[in-house]
């Protein structure tokens, strides 16, 4: 239904630079990696969330998500999956977060939501740069439904012009190798 708030959740990637294990499902502070990105958008008001995954391990970690497969091999797989089913549902907001970022919280993820409009949408900037989290408006989901290779959502974010915020402190961190996890 129109207006409805979408929370999607990519956790599909490879993680070929972290080495052997998945690295979403890898300990960070004491937690699985993924189980921090999925908190912070459970503490979102959001009508519905969704989660594409490739590796079944990890849906035990994500109640209250649909559980959605990428569509291919490519980065821009899972966010064409999980672009899909937020369109299935006639999204008016997509808040889209990433599963290697515990450092994001629900609050920073409120205000994505909050300063996009019908219109225009909200990204967080990565060195200047619109990136994810991200909320796209509706009327710009489809744009994205076409994305290919692995560069991401940065280009058509970029494109889009969004409302930039600023990532909050201690929230750069993302996890590429098993040096970046903490203890």
């Amino acid at each position: 239904m129109p207006g409805t708030r979408v929370g999607l959740l990519l956790a599909a990637g490879h993680g070929r630079r972290f080495g052997a294990g998945d690295k979403l499902a890898a300990a960070d502070r004491g937690r699985p990696v993924l189980g921090w990105a999925a908190d912070a958008l459970r503490g979102v008001a959001l009508d519905a969330r969704i989660a594409v995954v490739r590796n079944p391990a990890l849906v035990p970690m994500l109640d209250g998500f649909a559980i959605v497969a990428p569509d291919g091999e490519d980065q821009s797989a899972s966010l064409r999956a999980g672009v899909a089913a937020a369109r299935a549902l006639g999204t008016g907001r997509l808040l889209i977060a990433l599963g290697d970022m515990p450092g994001i919280t629900a609050d920073h993820l409120a205000r994505v939501i909050d300063a996009c409009t019908d219109d225009r949408p909200a990204a967080t900037l990565h060195n200047g740069r619109p990136g994810v989290p991200a909320c796209i408006p509706g009327a710009l989901i489809a744009a994205l439904a076409g994305a290919q290779g692995d560069r991401g959502a940065g280009p058509l974010l970029a494109a889009m012009n969004p409302v930039g915020l600023a990532l909050p402190a201690g929230a750069r961190r993302d996890i590429d190798r098993p040096g970046d996890l903490l203890p």
